[in-house]
């Protein structure tokens, strides 16, 4: 492609929007996804990481006074976990008729009232399936859906009744940096994260770096929000005056207007956020997910402008390099940022340790989790200015932790996280405070399943622990009639029947103390049915935008029947890390083909689809098989005649000529900026040419 250059004069600086387009998306959060269990949490001494509940896609988590413990879960759920540790069964509430739960949309947000014992107010932030679709990489498309804040009342016995909406009409206009978080403030208001939207819903074609929507203030993206728990506007939110209103119906305002609502903008994707409850008034930090090199951490202040996407982090936006001062004001630069090469690349949840409730060293400390790596940080204030930040738990896989709060445990306190790993788990990190701690069990058998009766299976404890080190028991319950107690971890049973068996295992340690329950399901006379891709064929290329057809059969040689599907559609990343793409049931789903996530994820052996597909006979007994589903690609030359001049394609700038490789279908954004030539004179875009 040829771009020709004349004097300047009568210049139009282009924007071409050929079969190429942009979308750009960085890990997140609520990069909701199925993972393998990752290895035992490394922690330090005197703290123990342990398992508290099995709960599908746990989003965000949240106290009420009682000491019940809300868990918000992606696909639309609300669940209990009640103060003596155990998980209610059914939903206290179950909205996902009404909730878009692909890509990192659904229910994202939990908060729960500061008078909650007066008036049971709950408030949930979700994607609301507005006109029954849920489109995703489309952002100019009318029937998206839309990020909403809503009160409900929450009763003792655990059941949930509908109230009003806050906010509502936010944009997700392209699936992902939805953010979501909830959380009161001690002058007793709201606080609501909300992010960019990935693509600027008004120019759908500028995503990632050139999505400015978050600096326009007549739209609630990008932006904290501060609302009172009725949905007014306090009276000192920074823009009340006759140049603002309310975008509480409408999601916006006419442009040239502030909205009420907001409170900070300049953010790009504020997953989570953390307040103080050691400090006086109201403090409180959030965590903006970074796009390509920076993640930060962001002191909430009335009236700030955080300054993507001009800015990230303290750094320039590697696509506008020099355009502004990153540090300094009118600016608002973050407190802390690290690079992507620390091999992190992505926070998420975060939690201000409350003084006294662990050692001393830890009263001031701020945590924070970043998803990718699958590390918690701890972030303490240096004597001289400024943060250290160390390591404090680790190994905790790829998925987690989403979401991080400090909840009452015992007579103490501990710290509760939301992870997707391993299927979706709350998980609890407490410290001995010099007291006897409670074991924490793990179970594991081998084999689950076997067509041949008896069926021997070999049960394995032995990553069980007990925080004070003492000497352990092992309750086993194999679910058929037959118990035994164990000072080994180590035990062997036989089944001799066919049929689906729970077998349980508990600890207890030398004062007492005993674990949870862990369980595990056996299978004894059976096998999982045999799932089969149908289409699409193995070697088949998807072009950005094309609907593609999926299809699968199973069957079943012991004829457990009838034999569900189910579908899960994983987009990969530069082969470090993935994306929840979309999601289905049956024998037959349609999926929309994805465009690339940047320039710089074009390579389609590290860039793909992976479809997975599982049958589920009728005893819950499954197998899971994929495949991926690669792009097709095309190569694209650019240069400039005269061959000296700078090309922007997708906000990178070159000189001379470049060859791309990108996908079919996708739109790039290509400019010929005005700009003076190595022969004295300026330049600017005369025509295109496609050769």
């Amino acid at each position: 492609m040829n771009m020709h250059l004349m004097r300047r004069g009568g210049i139009e600086v282009g924007r071409s929007y050929g079969r190429w387009g942009v979308l750009a998306l960085v890990v997140i959060v609520a990069c909701l996804m199925m993972y393998k269990k990752p290895a035992v949490a490394a922690v330090p001494q005197g703290f123990t990481d342990s398992r508290v509940a099995q709960v599908e896609a746990p989003t965000a988590i949240a106290f009420t006074p009682d000491e019940r413990m809300l868990i918000a879960s992606r696909g639309g759920k609300l669940r209990v976990v009640r103060k003596d540790g155990t998980l209610v069964q059914s939903p206290a509430l179950d909205i996902s008729s009404k909730v878009c739960d692909n890509s990192e949309r659904g229910l994202l947000g939990l908060a729960v009232d500061p008078k909650f014992s007066t008036n049971r107010y709950i408030y949930l932030y979700y994607t609301f399936d507005k006109h029954g679709v849920c489109p995703t990489g489309e952002p100019s498309n009318p029937k998206n859906p839309v990020n909403r804040v809503q009160r409900y009342r929450l009763s003792d016995s655990n059941t949930v009744s509908t109230d009003s909406v806050l906010i509502d009409n936010i944009p997700s206009p392209n699936g992902n940096h939805n953010a979501g978080d909830l959380h009161f403030g001690k002058d007793d208001n709201l606080y609501v994260s909300v992010g960019d939207g990935a693509c600027d819903y008004l120019q759908p074609t500028r995503c990632q770096s050139q999505n400015d929507v978050s600096r326009d203030r007549n739209v609630l993206l990008g932006k904290i929000l501060r609302i009172t728990r009725d949905g007014e506007i306090p009276t000192d939110n920074p823009y009340t005056g006759g140049e603002s209103a309310r975008c509480n119906e409408t999601g916006r305002t006419v442009a040239g207007k502030n909205c009420k609502e907001t409170f900070a903008i300049g953010l790009r994707n504020p997953f989570r956020m953390a307040f103080d409850p050691n400090a006086a008034g109201t403090s409180f930090r959030i965590n903006d997910v970074g796009g390509s090199y920076w993640e930060e951490v962001d002191q909430g202040k009335k009236g700030a402008d955080y300054a993507w996407n001009i800015c990230e982090g303290k750094h320039d936006n590697p696509f506008r390099n020099g355009s502004v001062n990153c540090g300094a004001a009118p600016y608002t630069p973050p407190i802390h940022d690290y690079s992507h090469n620390t091999g992190c690349s992505s926070i998420t949840g975060a939690a201000f340790v409350p003084n006294e409730v662990w050692p001393s060293s830890y009263d001031t400390s701020y945590l924070f989790g970043d998803y990718v790596c699958g590390k918690i940080f701890k972030l303490t204030p240096k004597s001289g200015g400024g943060f250290s930040r160390t390591e404090f738990v680790s190994g905790l896989g790829r998925g987690g932790p989403v979401h991080m709060a400090f909840g009452p445990y015992g007579r103490n306190q501990a710290l509760y996280y939301a992870t997707y790993a391993n299927g979706g788990e709350i998980r609890r990190v407490s410290h001995s405070n010099s007291k006897n701690g409670a074991p924490s069990a793990t179970v594991t058998a081998d084999p689950t399943f076997g067509s041949t009766l008896p069926l021997k299976v070999d049960f394995d404890g032995s990553k069980s622990i007990d925080p004070d080190s003492d000497p352990l028991t092992y309750m086993w319950d194999f679910g058929d009639g037959s118990k035994t107690e164990t000072t080994s971890p180590l035990t062997t049973h036989e089944y001799a029947s066919t049929g689906t068996y729970t077998a349980t295992l508990k600890v207890r340690d030398s004062f007492g103390a005993v674990s949870l329950t862990e369980e595990v399901k056996i299978y004894p006379g059976n096998t999982p049915p045999a799932p089969a891709f149908e289409a699409p064929a193995p070697n088949f290329q998807f072009t950005v935008g094309e609907n593609v057809r999926l299809s699968g059969s199973a069957i079943d040689a012991e004829g457990n029947g009838p034999i569900d599907l189910s579908w899960e559609i994983i987009q990969h990343h530069n082969g470090s890390h993935t994306h929840p793409y979309d999601s289905g049931v049956g024998s037959e789903i349609i999926i929309k083909a994805p465009p690339p996530e940047d320039l710089g994820a074009m390579n389609p052996n590290t860039n793909y689809l992976e479809a997975r597909l599982t049958a589920t006979d009728s005893t819950g007994l499954s197998k899971t098989i994929s495949r991926r589903i690669q792009p097709k690609t095309t190569e694209l030359t650019f240069s400039s005649d005269p061959s000296d001049l700078e090309i922007q394609v997708n906000g990178s700038s070159f000189s001379g000529s470049r060859t791309i490789t990108t996908w079919v279908g996708y739109a790039l954004n290509v400019d010929a900026p005005e700009q003076l030539g190595d022969d004295g004179r300026f330049h600017g875009q005369a025509s295109w040419s496609d050769g």
